[in-house]
């Protein structure tokens, strides 16, 4: 964002129902920008007015050339720059004086090809921002919207219910396709390449107040503000707009997430997820998963829990399913007695009837026994989704009866459902028959596979069940510190509330036989000034008399010059968590709980927010945990004090906010007991000043 600059809603009709449309770079050569643009826009000649401009005039696509924008009868509302990157400024200058409103400009080798290039992109925001317009791009694929017949991209792209932002222009026709094949296609499509003025959260905006976007799709590699994303997704899915993000990346092999645990957990993906919690947003890992779950969020209504019902005409079908489903942690209950019961009198008695359901060549006998079977389990109270799988739409190949009686059960089935207000997925290897059709017709979500189908699914619960979330805002900034090490990282977190245990500075092996004496054994010695103490062998714990200090202290002699001596707790008593905050670059200071200790990278059992977090906030996380029953009394273990855990998070969390200096800051461990929580170690990690910061 252009310092200065704040975001607002902009006017952006002129980019999307533009009256007049001028192509600069305009050509008759297939396989040119120029000519692909050229040829979209005439598709809406009979809405708007088309210019094409090339500096070399004549005629292109049977229409007379202008040689620049100037000599235009009329001020064009939009203008589609696709000249080298060497005429930019030139270009931007020309649509600007001529009244442009709105510019995509195509052209590559600007922002992307480093610092000169985002200064040129950076310069040339700034003028059109002065003069009132918008620009999308540079290093853009075009942009599309059905509804006013603009054509603006390189590729056609099928219409339909899906809005689609987009920074990768190849990927975005992937999703067109793939999104084709199902009946799909797009309301809009904004290609956004370098974002260098509309960003996907104002784009995000604009179409949640689109009517025909139903369904809003993103595919991101630079949130720019991360935090605006999130509260434009927000608003979008409290609109009635889901929301879904593509976005990859952020493995712990990354060079930065090396330097704590935190860092090794919290991930650029990770802090990806965080936002995506707190906003509502559905993220998907592929393109096809992206198509699946809108199709799924088009046409059923949201799950109102996890329990679904399958049902289809092979045992292998219904293993598969169940199987795919428990990876989805989805639950399959067994449906109740007077359910198993009217299945039994219409299936044969080699059916399985308890869920799943394996109609058990039923459907041979009467293919319309798959509407009475989907109709009584969108009847029973224990199932939330029904999700029928297998051969159906394959028995039209027996004869035309079966043929005609297959799309019969096939309408009844989209009935049943819509009465019913619960969804129906349905998987059939015949995806392409006249019944999978009446399906669609009916509204129902058809798929050619069991994973697209049951990630559907798995996103249909999520819609239902998901809780609201926030985007907290950030504090104003406390006075910045500059000290690293053990000792800052404990004032500064003792300073917010955090306690911890009592502790001693020791310089000398006199020091800290000293501090031993004032604290009383046992102690814990830690030879400070290593990232990663216990795995070096820098902590001593236990240490019952002054000869188990002084053999700790000789041990650890030749890596340290400084010692800790801290009063001895009671481990055994509680459960080590790890707490910390890491600051990502475009959604700000995201806290983590997980199990700690020297477990804390090897389980993987975290949860993560975008910080600050409250208490209870805090608690949501802790008791996420799959560890969470060791803190909550499973199997007869004694509760621990789980809201004081939240508390010294909350206050974590809190501080990392207050100091945006900090990359990195951690309480690892944090031993929850029975009445309390005190921190164990400490860790800060001041961020490091780049020259290209600014940038």
């Amino acid at each position: 964002m252009l310092p200065g600059w704040s975001r607002m809603m902009r006017d952006l009709r002129p980019l999307f129902d533009p009256r007049s449309v001028a192509i600069v770079g305009a050509s008759n050569t297939p396989g040119k920008w120029g000519h692909w643009l050229a040829g979209g826009a005439l598709k809406g000649e009979d809405r708007r007015a088309v210019y094409l401009v090339n500096r070399n005039g004549g005629e292109i696509l049977g229409r007379n050339a202008f040689r620049s924008l100037a000599e235009l009868p009329e001020s064009p509302e939009l203008v589609v720059i696709a000249v080298p990157a060497s005429g930019f400024e030139e270009a931007v200058a020309a649509a600007l004086d001529s009244g442009a409103k709105a510019l995509v400009v195509i052209s590559a080798g600007l922002g992307e090809s480093g610092r000169e290039g985002r200064e040129r992109e950076r310069a040339a925001v700034e003028r059109i921002r002065a003069a009132g317009a918008v620009l999308v791009g540079p290093n853009c694929l075009g942009i599309f919207d059905a509804g006013t017949h603009l054509h603006l991209s390189s590729n056609s792209v099928p219409s339909g219910p899906i809005g689609l932002i987009s920074q990768s222009g190849n990927l975005a026709l992937e999703v067109g396709m793939l999104a084709g094949d199902v009946g799909l296609g797009f309301s809009r499509f904004v290609s956004i390449g370098n974002q260098a003025d509309l960003e996907a959260a104002e784009l995000i905006d604009a179409f949640a107040a689109h009517e025909p976007t139903r369904v809003i799709a993103v595919y991101c590699e630079d949130f720019k503000d991360g935090r605006a994303f999130a509260r434009a997704a927000a608003r979008a899915v409290e609109a009635g707009k889901p929301v879904l993000l593509l976005a990859g990346g952020g493995t712990s092999a990354s060079a930065r997430a090396a330097r704590s645990h935190t860092g090794a957990l919290v991930s650029d993906l990770v802090a990806v997820e965080a936002a995506c919690a707190a906003a509502g947003i559905q993220r998907v890992s592929t393109p096809k998963e992206l198509v699946d779950v809108a199709f799924a969020l088009i046409s059923s209504p949201p799950a109102r829990g996890p329990r679904v019902g399958i049902a289809a005409d092979g045992g292998g079908s219904t293993v598969i399913a169940a199987d795919l489903a428990a990876a989805h942690g989805l639950e399959l209950p067994e449906v109740g007695e007077d359910t198993v019961s009217a299945l039994r009198d219409i299936l044969p008695p080699a059916a399985a009837t308890a869920n799943p359901v394996d109609l058990a060549g039923g459907g041979e006998y009467d293919v319309f026994n798959f509407a009475r079977v989907v109709e009584l389990l969108l009847r029973s109270d224990e199932l939330d989704t029904i999700f029928l799988t297998g051969y159906f739409g394959g028995y039209s190949t027996y004869s035309d009866e079966h043929a005609a009686r297959e799309v019969e059960a096939a309408t009844a089935m989209g009935r049943l459902a819509a009465e019913a207000g619960k969804p129906l997925v349905v998987q059939t290897m015949y995806w392409r028959s006249d019944a999978a059709a009446a399906l669609r017709a009916g509204g129902l979500a058809v798929y050619r596979d069991l994973e697209g189908a049951l990630n559907a699914i798995a996103a249909l619960v999520r819609a239902g069940t998901a809780e609201s979330g926030t985007i907290p805002e950030l504090p104003q900034p406390a006075e910045p510190v500059e000290a690293t090490g053990y000792w800052a990282a404990r004032e500064l977190l003792e300073a917010g509330g955090v306690e911890f245990a009592e502790a001693r500075r020791a310089q000398t092996h006199e020091d800290a036989l000293a501090a031993a004496g004032e604290l009383g054994y046992p102690v814990v010695l830690k030879a400070l000034g290593q990232l990663h103490k216990s795995d070096a062998g820098g902590v001593a714990i236990g240490l019952a008399d002054s000869a188990a200090l002084e053999a700790a202290l000789a041990y650890m002699a030749t890596s340290t010059s400084e010692y800790s001596v801290e009063r001895m707790a009671l481990v055994g008593e509680g459960i080590e968590l790890i707490v910390g905050s890491r600051r990502d670059p475009r959604f700000g200071p995201v806290t983590l709980v997980g199990m700690g200790g020297l477990y804390a990278e090897l389980l993987g059992d975290f949860g993560v927010a975008l910080a600050p977090v409250d208490e209870n906030d805090a608690e949501r996380l802790i008791r996420s945990l799959r560890g969470a029953p060791l803190l909550t009394g499973a199997r007869g273990r004694t509760p621990l004090d789980v809201p004081a855990a939240a508390r010294m998070t909350a206050a974590l969390s809190r501080v990392a906010a207050e100091h945006p200096e900090l990359d990195e800051l951690e309480i690892n461990p944090l031993l929850v007991l029975r009445e309390g929580a005190i921190g164990l170690d400490a860790r800060v990690v001041v961020r490091e000043r780049r020259g290209d910061d600014a940038s």
